[in-house]
């Protein structure tokens, strides 16, 4: 196969975002504190698995949040970092594949993506007619594939794409490498371009 380059893009919440992030860590590191010492380590996995997905989803973007305090925060560095990188990348004639864990996020992402006219495809696990979405892109008429975790880990073949970017960091490293393999497989004839977007100074690093 030919090389595959990986490439870590930190990112600096800003303002409020980063505001909202240090709140919510010290909310959810005093909730688990409190958990672990009144039922113990086994007892408290769902604290502790609720506590790193509200981080993680203040990371990629605040309005992932189910919270009041979310809702005021406006920006996101990672989601205005993507649309800073995608143009350029689309105008050098680049194939991107692009995963998120959660599918909010790819629908934000598409609601930037409709304000600066790029066309894309969208495959999650709700998706319908999965072949005709699949051959647009490996046909060339979209350049840009949004794909989710859960329908993106397995079973796609998609050497058109020549570069992969992860929005958000998976906690098994196989189930990456397995979404990045969808590019970095047999057909592949270009090196493929990996980017990782990761919040610095964050649960993501």
């Amino acid at each position: 196969l030919p090389p595959k380059v990986e490439s870590i893009s930190s990112v600096e919440l800003q303002d409020e975002q980063a505001d909202l992030y240090e709140t919510i860590r010290l909310s959810t590191e005093m909730s688990v504190r409190e958990a672990l010492s009144s039922k113990g380590l086994a007892k408290s996995q769902i604290t502790i698995l609720d506590a790193l997905l509200k981080l993680r989803q203040v990371c990629c973007d605040p309005h992932l949040l189910k919270l009041d305090a979310a809702k005021k925060v406006t920006t996101s560095a990672k989601l205005d970092q993507l649309m800073e990188m995608l143009p350029e990348m689309l105008s050098e004639g680049r194939r991107i594949l692009l995963f998120s864990q959660f599918t909010t996020m790819l629908s934000l992402i598409e609601t930037e993506l409709l304000k600066r006219k790029i066309k894309w495809v969208k495959l999650t696990g709700q998706s319908q007619k999965r072949d005709e979405l699949i051959t647009r892109f490996t046909s060339g008429e979209v350049p840009l594939f949004l794909i989710s975790l859960k329908a993106g880990g397995t079973g796609l073949n998609l050497p058109q794409a020549d570069t992969v970017i992860h929005f958000d960091p998976w906690w098994n490293p196989a189930v990456e490498t397995q979404a990045t393999d969808r590019a970095h497989r047999i057909g592949q004839t270009q090196s493929v371009w990996v980017v990782k977007l990761v919040a610095q100074g964050t649960i993501e690093e």
